[in-house]
């Protein structure tokens, strides 16, 4: 009888971890696909119909003046649309701090789709209503949605994820940011929504991505961290972490927890400026000051523009180009998911360092490639290749887990005005790099990428010296590690209680 009930219990845990599996996987598809999916959705599917916008944004004012636009104004219209998602992704990221704060971190995503039905409609029925301000207009919406995703997504994952797979489960927010890039361009195609007929579909086409999180997401839990530390919801807390965690022992993750609680009591969330004037997050926020504005310093992005230049160079067709640049989005999402994979052994800052250490080495072989290659025959192609390498090495460490750090170097008070401030220079120098990249090729030639080889090299010099590793250690341990960095030379209180002081308050 014994036997048979030892083998009972065994199914029944078996089937609860099973279930918790589950439900992890749901939670992070669910915040994944209405999340940073839309950001690399967006970049991507403006490609394919620039050269139909621009007819468009030509013919309309000739309609409403009976007067052609010159191309240099049609240009910088065209222009005003691609940069206003970056302003767009500026505004989405000062207001999501304050949006995951009041209204937590499962229910700002959800809201956040409100943006990007806006936006699909607007841009939908541009053609129709024959206005190109509404595209505009409606490229400022999804830019908010995609800002207040990318900072809110990975917080959420972050605070739900148990300790052993946090920085896996936060990475992919990278991957589906990779996903939504190569589905962009194969959408894009001109044989699928990328026609002349075709590409009002194919702005409005990221309502779908947020209509499927809109049905999934509703179902899975609240991150536990916001339900207990910001909420003080207790009961609602051991829900949730029941649901994520299955049968799992949630003693020592909620002692943590409490301790953390215990520790924030009676303060309120941290706004962006009130981190510069506190000396105990320092380090912390010098740390993602750097990695955030090196993420868009290093131009990678711009490696994406200057793909078309370099594989006409090589010798490709003009027409199956566009088949050769999906090859570039690939390499990302594939290195986004080798990355996912190995994060949890390798560790965070052996793939920061890697990957911006291989970086510089590429930019290097590519500006040699670009000054001889009109005189070896072989140079495109060498070119070419340094294109994928630049994109593998970025994709590998410095896309993904650069969004890791901030949940796990910041507590729970300073997380959201943390990822305000991430989010504010991710988007500020996406829009100054892509404003200043022509006036780069223009005035250093083929040495273009010395300005971004410099960034990588710094970079790597600063991971290497300052940036400690937070593999596998709980928000309190790294926190401690920060300290004694922080406050080096002066003796301080520990900035928590240890969890077996405040044991006999948990249950």
């Amino acid at each position: 009888m014994e036997e048979g009930e030892d083998e009972d219990e065994g199914l029944d845990r078996g089937a609860q971890a099973q279930l918790q599996g589950k439900v992890l996987i749901f939670t992070i598809c669910a915040a994944g696909i209405g999340g940073t999916f839309q950001y690399g959705y967006n970049i991507s599917i403006t490609n394919a119909p620039t050269t139909y916008i621009q007819t468009f944004i030509n013919e309309t004012w000739l309609e409403r003046t009976g007067a052609p636009l010159e191309s240099s104004v049609i240009l910088l219209i065209w222009s005003f649309i691609v940069s206003v998602y970056s302003l767009g992704g500026l505004t989405g990221a000062l207001i999501a701090g304050p949006m995951a704060i009041k209204l937590g971190r499962k229910t700002s995503l959800l809201l956040n789709n409100a943006f990007v039905i806006i936006a699909a409609i607007l841009s939908g029925f541009s053609r129709m209503a024959k206005s190109f301000e509404m595209i505009m207009l409606g490229r400022f919406f999804t830019g908010i949605n995609a800002g207040v995703s990318m900072n809110i997504q990975p917080m959420y994952l972050g605070e739900s994820a148990p300790k052993k797979l946090r920085g896996a489960v936060t990475l992919t927010s990278a991957s589906f940011t990779a996903f939504g890039l190569v589905l962009g361009q194969v959408v894009g195609l001109r044989e699928l929504l990328g026609g002349e007929d075709s590409w009002p579909l194919l702005l409005a086409s990221n309502v779908v991505p947020g209509l499927i999180q809109l049905i999934m997401l509703p179902w899975l839990p609240e991150s536990p961290r916001y339900l207990l530390i910001d909420r003080g919801d207790k009961e609602s807390c051991i829900c949730a972490l029941q649901r994520l965690r299955g049968s799992d022992d949630l003693t020592s993750e909620l002692e943590e927890m409490l301790a953390e609680q215990a520790a924030i009591k009676g303060q309120r969330a941290k706004r962006p400026w009130e981190l510069f004037r506190n000396p105990a997050v320092k380090w912390q926020l010098i740390s993602i000051i750097v990695l955030s504005s090196a993420m868009q310093l290093c131009g990678n992005d711009s490696m994406y523009f200057y793909a078309s230049y370099v594989f006409q160079e090589a010798g490709i067709p003009y027409n199956k180009i566009q088949y050769v640049i999906i090859g570039t989005g690939c390499c990302e999402l594939i290195t986004a998911v080798t990355c996912n994979a190995i994060i949890e052994r390798v560790g965070r800052r052996l793939l920061i360092l890697g990957g911006y250490s291989l970086m510089a080495i590429w930019a290097i072989v590519f500006m040699v490639a670009l000054s001889q290659q009109n005189r070896i025959s072989w140079m495109p192609y060498l070119s070419m290749a340094c294109i994928f390498a630049y994109i593998l090495s970025f994709g590998i460490g410095p896309a993904g887990v650069t969004g890791v750090l901030p949940t796990e170097i910041f507590d729970q008070l300073s997380r959201p005005a943390a990822y305000m401030i991430c989010g504010s220079l991710l988007w500020s120098n996406l829009f100054v790099v892509g404003m200043a990249f022509p006036f780069i090729v223009e005035g250093l030639a083929h040495f273009c990428y010395l300005p971004f080889f410099t960034v990588c090299v710094c970079t790597s010099l600063y991971v290497g010296f300052f940036l400690p590793e937070t593999k596998g250690k709980t928000f309190l341990e790294i926190s401690e590690e920060f300290n004694k960095r922080n406050f080096k030379g002066q003796t301080c209180e520990k900035l928590w209680k240890g969890p077996q002081e405040i044991k006999s308050t948990m249950l």
